[in-house]
């Protein structure tokens, strides 16, 4: 009862603190839901269907095949026609150059030409308006060699989507519950500073003086984070599904489970590195090293599959790869409790912060032992 007892207080306490903290609610709500619209701006995008891309069609000397070719070119949906086709070659590639336009495609200069030529600025050379482009041209350039021998096409592409959630899903939810785990991970790794705070003004000292346990101490202010966390993980799952569209089909149970664990094992992980962090700098400096690391590897943007192998091992054992997985499981595939993927990455969370919370607890006790000597 003491020790309940004294993680009421704690945790009463902190909870105070943190509330008279302005910083506190910028950094643990406003920020995470300013960096969540900006990277769901900037990766959501928009359908197919609006894309398109700026393309001047030269037809220096007007033939039989340039003309028909220009014609179904101008037909491409998605290709935004510059000029009237009276451009020069010397006039398109200055227009290339200066980026006026994503590229220039040239046409035969006869009919018995067989050269269809595509510049494009070699700074957006991999750029997705260049690869569609181009593989706008190579289609269209085996249907005319198709055309030209008189054979007809047997075969055609098919394109099919398919999930295991609803059909109704897009990129959109995925990456609206990578951005959900990707905020929660960094309030916890970044919401510890104030331990150091306190240690820097002595307040860590004095309350060493006293009966507290610091261990008790640590998980009271976790728990209180677990509480900032709470309404993030509302907050920005109200901005995805109303602001962006996302669609949700969550599992209740899945989803308390995954949370709780998450959001402790980077609370922990934050405690730890309070724990051997002399000053803010210091602890900021090891969290964004940290939170970097695991925001560009743990498949929040884009898919664990499509990196390099030799850093896909490493991919496999960071807990914001489980924590990703697990939202997107409990929130967006309707995932049962029960489901084995859901419990690797429950031991992996599990150990991930057990560790962390266990180190953290123990460097503070030999802190604790070194100042009353």
């Amino acid at each position: 009862m003491n020790n309940l007892k004294q993680f009421k207080q704690m945790f009463l306490a902190q909870l105070k603190l943190t509330f008279r903290e302005k910083q506190a609610w910028f950094w643990g709500i406003f920020f995470p839901v300013i960096l969540m619209v900006i990277f769901m701006t900037i990766f959501s995008g928009g359908s197919s269907d609006d894309f398109n891309t700026k393309v001047v069609i030269v037809n220096e000397s007007p033939n039989e095949t340039s003309t028909m070719m220009e014609k179904q070119l101008q037909q491409v949906p998605i290709i935004e026609e510059s000029g009237d086709g009276s451009v020069s070659e010397d006039k398109a590639k200055d227009l290339v150059i200066e980026k006026e336009v994503d590229a220039a495609i040239i046409l035969p200069e006869s009919a018995q030409s067989t050269s269809i030529k595509l510049i494009v600025n070699k700074e957006n050379e991999q750029s997705v308006s260049t690869q569609v482009v181009s593989g706008i041209l190579d289609n269209f350039i085996q249907q005319a060699n198709l055309q030209a021998v008189g054979a007809t096409p047997t075969f055609n592409q098919q394109f099919e989507t398919v999930s295991s959630g609803d059909p109704e899903l897009d990129y959109t939810d995925f990456l609206l519950t990578g951005m959900i785990a990707l905020s929660i991970a960094q309030g916890g790794l970044f919401g510890m500073v104030d331990l150091v705070d306190m240690r820097r003004k002595g307040l860590i000292k004095r309350l060493r003086m006293t009966p507290a346990k610091m261990g008790i101490f640590g998980l009271s202010d976790m728990i209180m984070r677990l509480v900032f966390s709470i309404i993030q993980i509302t907050l920005l799952s109200l901005i995805g599904v109303f602001v962006f569209g996302a669609n949700l089909f969550i599992n209740f149970p899945s989803l308390l489970l995954v949370f709780l664990m998450g959001a402790l094992a980077f609370n922990a992980i934050g405690y730890f590195i309070s724990s051997f962090s002399n000053t803010n700098e210091a602890y900021m400096g090891v969290a964004n090293i940290v939170s970097f690391l695991m925001m560009f590897v743990s498949g929040i943007f884009f898919p664990i599959e499509t990196m390099p192998e030799w850093l896909q091992p490493i991919s496999n054992i960071l807990p914001l790869t489980y924590f990703a997985d697990g939202l997107r499981d409990s929130m967006v595939y309707n995932t049962p409790i029960l489901s084995s993927p859901l419990w690797l990455g429950f031991g992996n969370m599990l150990l991930w912060g057990g560790v962390a919370f266990i180190l953290g607890s123990l460097l503070y006790k030999r802190q604790s032992i070194v100042s009353t000597r």
